[in-house]
């Protein structure tokens, strides 16, 4: 990635630094949980940043309620995907250890709607194994599920039984032919198409627990497209999930920064979408490599 380019998308992404301490999806706009904590991820790798970050975290708390859940709003208390996205965020932080140590107790119990699939034709997933939801009381979907899963390994709960019970839920629910959609493998008896950021993302989640082999059609199925890739997203998580298997494409660098640029020509891109191309072109390995350990002290068991 180029220096000016980073340095160029950090202002972008700082102009969206409200207030409050929080940041917005988009300039001018209103308050995201997610983009603030995609935000203090990225500002917390580049020296400077440690008022900016600590202030973010502190307006992520509020988003936080008794039970630990971080919710999308007020008005959505129901939508709970944003707690894992808070852990990575606050990891960390002595200042906010309380919150972190909430957000890890609540997301170890949270679960969604599970069922014994009694048509494999109409659904081709296993339905029992509990994952993690988008929103309380719906199914579990892979998005989710993935992030839950480096949120709670990040924090020390690598081998617990939530986690390992959300590999087996991946390895379900991987494409035959390789990758991953939202989070069914087929539908009516209809293999259905990969999309590259769910692919990412859960090879991500799934690197050092399962064997390469098990996953070698999804790495082959990113490894093909990933070149035409140009939205930040697609192309930040399949970079993501690639490296988490050190496999790094030797035009990653170029594609990023052509990414980049094409926002920067035209409308520009939400920050939480920015946040996530950065990362591909910070990170050394997945996500987690961006982020601060966590003392063995400070772990919850």
């Amino acid at each position: 990635m180029r220096k000016r380019l980073l340095q160029s998308t950090l202002t972008d992404i700082m102009k969206r630094n409200l207030s409050d301490g929080g940041f917005s999806n988009q300039p001018h706009g209103m308050f995201r949980p997610d983009a603030t904590a995609w935000a203090m991820i990225i500002f917390k790798t580049q020296a400077g940043h440690e008022e900016l970050v600590e202030a973010a975290g502190k307006r992520l708390e509020r988003s936080q309620i008794i039970d630990g859940r971080v919710v999308l709003s007020q008005d959505h208390l129901d939508a709970v995907w944003p707690t894992p996205l808070s852990i990575l965020a606050w990891q960390g932080s002595s200042s906010s250890k309380d919150s972190w140590s909430k957000a890890v107790a609540f997301l170890l119990q949270a679960a969604g709607v599970h069922w014994e699939n009694t048509d494999q034709a109409l659904v081709g997933h296993d339905t029992l194994i509990p994952g993690w939801p988008w929103s309380e009381d719906t199914h579990s979907w892979v998005t989710p599920t993935a992030m839950s899963m480096l949120a709670l390994a990040s924090a020390g709960f690598r081998e617990h039984e939530r986690v390992q019970a959300g590999v087996r839920l991946l390895v379900d629910r991987q494409i035959p032919s390789g990758g991953w959609n939202y989070g069914n493998t087929s539908v009516l008896g209809k293999e259905l198409r990969p999309f590259p950021e769910t692919t990412g993302l859960a090879l991500n989640a799934l690197a050092g627990h399962v064997k390469q082999e098990q996953i070698q059609s999804s790495l082959e199925f990113l490894l093909e497209h990933v070149s035409t890739f140009r939205t930040p997203l697609s192309l930040g998580w399949s970079i993501l999930g690639l490296r988490a298997w050190h496999i790094v494409p030797d035009l990653a660098p170029e594609w990023i920064n052509e990414t980049l640029e094409r926002g920067h020509r035209f409308d520009g891109y939400d920050t939480a979408s920015l946040c996530v191309l950065l990362a591909a072109g910070l990170a050394t390995g997945g996500l987690e490599s961006l982020l601060p350990s966590v003392p063995q002290e400070s772990r919850l068991y």
